[in-house]
């Protein structure tokens, strides 16, 4: 019997895709997927260390499973990711019963491994940076198991060259590494030639794009070789595959975002009209303090750009609050901001020191936990009122809608994502496959998502998996 496994996702995109590629990988080597730790005999825990309390939640984790792994001979686990880069033997130390340990630099060795430790004991193997001659060091290289058929991440760089003072990924991650631009087109017209319509560029600095391929081709000797940026040529290129119906990429970062990327996502039709603009503070001293390399007024500047460049432009961003040394006079400078900005809707977070980083050694000018969350009250405030303005501007529009299933409120439900990645819940009036595409007038808002009535189904989704509607 062929043995079976789980994998569990902790964190960003990002580890959702190597998640994929390790499941992809154990396919590939025999094994098979099963929903449940019951069943499995391997468990991947692949992990991050952005979030608060990331380590907690692991060894909370492992705790549980090492009384599954005592139930039945055979069984293994398997941490993998973010925080297993980083903690590296200290995974063992806490959970010597863990079977494999590998970082963000060696997914593609993921079933070696599995099977290694099975014949010959426990295995810890942390690459300190990625094989830059190895296609494979890129997740999209992979063989992949995604858990959709219609749409999929495509890696087109990994790590980051920044230093934001609050953030670990250039630890764990490593210096930027763009894919090769063929490479990445190519991945988008085999993915197509799938049927997938959907897909989303991915990278910790994604405007930054090609910049390492350039600067190494100069280097080389090309004197042809534009000192850019490629990530707008790539917007375009992609967005021209066809049977690719969206196109969307996380995430950007400010500093680096220029016109050309603004005038690829308008010109491009199945470039989709969202923007991920991450924020952090309206403080021009928090953002220096933070290392972010631009202003408010600057980020503002760019913002209006992009709006001018795409028409009916939702944009999200990325808030902290209580950064150390942040005061009050630089809190009302980001409500300033957000409420300037007229967000869509934003992912806001409570500072918390990530142990590794800068920001994680200024403890003497940590905020008072109540004053911050008294702040970021005042915040959800100012983001909730844009959010709730900006749904109710599209009560009566007819919404393009990428059918995602039911809703996890009501079966009877489906819902989806306009091309802005806006929320639409709507009832369906006879079963639809998730991967459909519909038209749905939209009938009522709220800060979070739409209602709406569906008026056409404009593409049937091919996949022999369907929606059923429950029965009234």
């Amino acid at each position: 019997m062929a043995r079976s496994f789980v994998v569990r996702t902790f964190g960003c995109q990002m580890n959702e895709h190597d998640s994929e590629r390790i499941a992809g990988l154990f396919e590939a080597d025999g094994l098979v997927p099963t929903e449940s730790e019951d069943d499995a005999d391997v468990v991947v825990l692949n992990t991050c260390c952005i979030r608060e309390n990331a380590d907690n939640k692991l060894y909370g984790t492992l705790g549980h499973l090492k009384t599954w792994k005592d139930g039945r001979d055979g069984r293994q686990i398997v941490v993998s990711g973010c925080l297993a880069q980083k903690d590296r033997d200290l995974v063992r130390d806490r959970a010597p019963y863990v079977d494999v340990v590998l970082g963000t630099h060696n997914v593609h060795r993921a079933a070696e491994l599995v099977d290694s430790a099975r014949r010959h004991g426990p295995i810890t193997e942390i690459l300190d940076a990625a094989v830059l001659d190895d296609h494979a060091l890129f997740p999209s290289a992979l063989p992949a198991r995604r858990e959709t058929s219609y749409n999929a991440w495509v890696t087109i760089q990994i790590g980051c060259d920044n230093s934001c003072a609050f953030c670990i990924v250039p630890a764990v991650r490593g210096a930027e590494i763009s894919r090769p631009f063929a490479d990445v087109v190519a991945e988008v017209e085999s993915l197509a030639h799938d049927v997938v319509t959907e897909v989303t560029l991915l990278g910790q600095n994604v405007n930054s794009y090609g910049r390492d391929l350039q600067l190494a081709a100069r280097q080389a000797g090309d004197d042809t070789a534009r000192l850019r940026p490629l990530f707008a040529d790539l917007l375009v290129a992609v967005g021209d595959v066809a049977g690719i119906r969206r196109v969307r990429f996380t995430s950007p970062h400010p500093k680096d975002m220029r016109p050309e990327t603004f005038r690829a996502m308008g010109a491009t039709p199945s470039v989709c009209e969202h923007l991920h603009y991450p924020l952090q503070s309206g403080s021009d001293d928090v953002l220096a303090a933070m290392h972010r390399g631009y202003t408010a007024d600057r980020y503002l500047e760019r913002l209006a750009q992009a709006r001018r460049d795409v028409s009916d432009l939702a944009v999200s961003t990325d808030i902290i609050v209580g950064f150390p040394g942040e005061t009050e006079r630089d809190f009302v400078q980001t409500l300033e901001v957000a409420s300037a900005a007229e967000y869509d809707y934003a992912y806001t977070f409570i500072f918390s020191p990530r142990p590794g980083t800068e920001a994680a050694e200024m403890q003497d000018r940590f905020i008072d936990p109540a004053v911050a969350a008294e702040r970021f009250a005042r915040l959800r405030v100012v983001i909730e009122r844009s959010a709730l303005a900006k749904h109710r501007e599209r009560i009566g529009r007819v919404e393009e809608v990428l059918v995602e299933g039911p809703s996890k409120k009501d079966p009877a439900v489906l819902s989806g994502r306009t091309r802005q990645n806006k929320l639409v819940h709507f009832t369906p009036d006879r079963p639809l496959r998730a991967g459909s595409y519909a038209l749905v007038e939209v009938t009522h808002a709220a800060p979070h998502h739409l209602m709406g009535v569906l008026r056409e189904v404009t593409h049937e989704a091919t996949h022999k998996v369907r929606i059923p509607v429950a029965s009234s």
